[in-house]
């Protein structure tokens, strides 16, 4: 389960991010990824920018006002990790993260090339 950590969402490089209002230990469970249940169209489609498989055959919709998580971003040098489990999304600091410091994980080949097209915005790659 998450700890209930401070998080903010605020303009990033690559639109709006979520940021650490204070200090999360490596190993923490910092939020979870909320949703609705996807659509059998959107399951088979496949094609928002939100949707996050939980099992090979359940899928849910992040695109909720309740689900902070959806603001974090993908970088190619992630703080974070995604972690299923039981059908539940949780994001798992990879390494300590500072106070400040913008949350992200690596979206995966799939989500990239569907919706990145080549072109990742991560700090890493920016140069930022």
């Amino acid at each position: 389960m998450p700890t209930p950590f401070r998080l903010s969402v605020h303009r990033s490089h690559s639109g709006r991010g979520l940021f650490a209002q204070e200090r999360i230990r490596k190993g923490s469970c910092v939020i979870e990824y909320i949703g609705r249940p996807a659509t059998a169209r959107q399951m088979k489609l496949n094609r928002g920018k939100y949707l996050f498989w939980t099992s090979d055959t359940t899928m849910i919709d992040g695109n909720i006002p309740a689900n902070v998580a959806r603001f974090i971003n993908h970088s190619c040098a992630p703080n974070c990790e995604i972690e299923i489990r039981r059908r539940r999304i949780y994001v798992i600091a990879l390494r300590a993260i500072e106070p400040g410091e913008e949350l992200s994980y690596d979206y995966g080949k799939e989500y990239f090339d569907m919706h990145l097209v080549g072109r990742c915005r991560c700090a890493k790659c920016s140069d930022i």
